[in-house]
């Protein structure tokens, strides 16, 4: 099923009419099933905001012993494990540990390399790495205090849901929202990037100016069809929670996977990014990149974002008179970079799939010295740029911080990256304008 944001009704084939009809909570639930609400929104939100589900399964989610502590992967929101850091950081890709030496699945392999706010406050962000090589057996996650937005840049994900199952690629992103339990399974050594938001959920931009038509289409965000299991798992499901920033894992003995149908207009959904409907200048000089925002969780500031994920896909490029890689820049705004594949037009050499960098608010950053030098020397003609390349951009107003891990732990932190500027010459001559 597609469109984004839309109210959707599944249910699994095996059990047709197992959806109630006229009503959500009926006595008596079809085939003997539990009713059971979702909500992703307050109850009084107005109804364009109000965001819930129905779920009719065969065991309700309440039934599991209590949570105990987890300790596993790198997750946190203390944003003072280490001083703060200004300069302009970039990372190496991320190492994917080796199986058997050591395994890691999807939640043992997250680990927080940056954010700022706090869940309790339901304000804030964190960005995550995962790097995994199995698939996570017998155990899911929920996030209780917010929603992933899941970005793979290695690896296919096979991602079940109470709502069905999704199979996401990299150069497709998918959206996992907050309370939504899931699993992971994986292919073999798998490597991405999550951005999590506290207290909104993504939606798309609006559109201004450009009109009803352009960037993401909503009929292309793609939603699961129902599907379930019964089945009792000997031993003990594992039904993990993150919440207030820690991990938390209870035990059942039946699969949360066990929803018959569902309704509802809170979902989790996924978007293949070759979709994306680009908008560009066909004049002069440079439009903001804000015209390239798949999704956005907003702030309580008007026209300001908690968080924007951006995307640089391929695309003409025409601008007359213009120096056409970015143009050098400072911002009240964080930027946090990734690249899925190819070479990123500002940096062939040094920004590489896998790796990521940051450059926090008002830090200056640009173009490396070569991109300028055969950027103000080529020939202005219409070319394609970035063809074969994927790269991303979280940016959001907040000043991000970064973990412990991401400056030390990991060992990926470029500590030459500064140098990619400096053969940056004076070309200034007040005798030729």
């Amino acid at each position: 099923m597609s469109g984004f944001g839309n109210e959707h009704v599944s249910e699994d084939p095996r059990c047709p009419g197992a959806l109630p009809e006229g009503q959500n909570n009926p006595q008596v639930c079809p085939y003997g099933l539990y009713a059971e609400q979702l909500s992703g929104s307050a109850f009084t939100c107005p109804r364009h905001t109000n965001k819930r589900s129905w779920l009719y399964r065969i065991l309700p989610s309440v039934c599991h012993k209590p949570y105990k502590a987890l300790e596993e992967g790198h997750l946190t929101h203390d944003w003072d494990e280490v001083e703060p850091d200004p300069n302009q950081l970039r990372w190496k890709p991320f190492e994917i540990p080796k199986a058997p030496q050591k395994e890691l699945d999807f939640v043992s392999g997250l680990h927080t390399l940056c954010g700022a706010g706090e869940p309790r406050g339901r304000n804030g962000i964190a960005i995550h790495i995962f790097v995994c090589n199995i698939s996570m057996f017998n155990r899911c996650l929920y996030n209780s205090d917010g929603d992933f937005l899941i970005v793979p840049q290695q690896g296919k994900l096979l991602i079940t849901t109470e709502f069905g199952k999704m199979l996401v690629e990299p150069n497709e992103i998918c959206v996992i929202q907050q309370g939504m339990r899931f699993s992971v399974e994986v292919f073999g050594e798998t490597r991405g990037y999550i951005l999590e938001v506290y207290g909104a959920h993504f939606e798309l931009p609006d559109l201004g100016p450009i009109g009803a038509n352009g960037l993401a289409n909503p009929r292309d965000f793609l939603v699961p069809v129902a599907w379930y299991e019964d089945r009792q798992v000997s031993g003990g499901y594992t039904v993990i929670s993150k919440y207030q920033g820690k991990l938390f894992a209870a035990q059942q003995d039946f699969s949360p996977f066990n929803v018959v149908a569902w309704h509802g207009n809170y979902t989790p959904y996924k978007y293949h990014l070759e979709k994306f409907m680009v908008i560009n200048s066909v004049a002069f000089d440079h439009a903001d990149p804000s015209i390239f925002t798949v999704l956005t969780a907003k702030s309580t500031r008007a026209g300001v974002a908690l968080a924007d994920f951006v995307i640089f896909p391929p695309r003409w490029g025409v601008a007359n008179n213009t120096f056409r890689p970015p143009y050098y820049h400072r911002n009240c705004m964080s930027e946090f970079m990734g690249l899925i594949k190819g070479h990123y037009e500002a940096k062939e050499e040094g920004f590489q799939p896998g790796g990521a960098s940051l450059h926090s608010m008002m830090t200056p950053h640009g173009p490396d010295a070569d991109c300028f030098e055969k950027a103000s020397k080529a020939k202005l003609e219409p070319e394609r740029v970035a063809e074969g390349t994927m790269a991303f951009m979280f940016e959001s107003s907040l000043s991000l911080a970064v973990t412990k891990w991401g400056l030390q732990t990991s060992n990926r932190l470029d500590k030459n990256y500064y140098k990619c500027w400096e053969p940056l010459k004076s070309h200034f001559n007040p005798k030729c304008k």
